[in-house]
């Protein structure tokens, strides 16, 4: 049996869609109409890795407060928002409460299962000793690959899985310009310009909450982006 996924989505259509396509991925994925019942079954046994929409049934932020629950229960456990609510301000709200993903529902199945595996990962990579770990350092910037970990100036900046590999590979190589469809390899991506440049100014944003000064990542303009050397 592979490892337990449980989705927490008010639509039973959708719900049983994304159900019967992690099965078919390989995972044990159970689906919950609602945060009481999701809820009722968290508090007898964990899954491995949660997903949820933010509005659940009379709950607009239902999904808020189920992230609230499960963070308080286990501060490790893998938690992806999947939701049509895709604003600056519900994002990092989001990921504020400690998600470690927020994906918008037009995101296809491929790169939802690429985004848990990515997930599986990291939980995987925080077992691993921190003197075996590859540690990129440039500046006031510390970039810890295998925990997919950043800090600036020691604060940790929180970046979604997608948004980390960005980084990444913009910071390998300090003043080389990456294009867009380098960017979309790292990050296991396939979406458009515009999806990219939401992207970079999210980056942005979060490094400036850390550090107002922050100017790293600039813009060339016609070809991408490259992280100042």
């Amino acid at each position: 049996m592979g490892r337990s996924i449980a989705i927490v989505e008010d639509e039973p259509l959708i719900r049983a869609n994304y159900v019967e396509a992690l099965n078919r991925f390989g995972y044990d994925a159970r689906g919950y109409g609602s945060r009481r019942e999701a809820s009722g079954a968290f508090a007898m046994r964990l899954p491995e890795l949660v997903i949820i929409d933010i509005g659940l049934g009379d709950e607009p932020e239902g999904g808020f407060d189920l992230c609230r629950e499960l963070r308080a229960k286990s501060a490790t456990l893998p938690i992806i928002f999947l939701t049509a609510r895709d604003s600056d301000f519900d994002v990092i709200s989001g990921l504020r409460l400690g998600a470690d993903d927020y994906l918008s529902k037009d995101t296809s199945l491929h790169q939802l299962a690429a985004r848990i595996a990515a997930l599986f990962r990291r939980i995987e990579s925080l077992k691993v000793p921190a003197s075996s770990e590859t540690v990129i350092e440039h500046g006031p910037l510390k970039l810890e690959s295998e925990r997919m970990r950043i800090t600036w100036n020691g604060e940790e900046v929180p970046l979604t899985v997608t948004e980390f590999w960005m980084v990444h590979t913009l910071i390998r190589f300090p003043g080389h310009v990456k294009n867009r469809d380098q960017l979309m390899r790292e990050a296991e991506l396939v979406v458009d310009d515009a999806t990219i440049t939401s992207h970079i100014k999210r980056i942005r944003k979060k490094f400036i909450a850390v550090a107002p000064e922050f100017d790293a990542i600039e813009t060339v303009h016609g070809v991408g982006y490259r992280w100042k050397p």
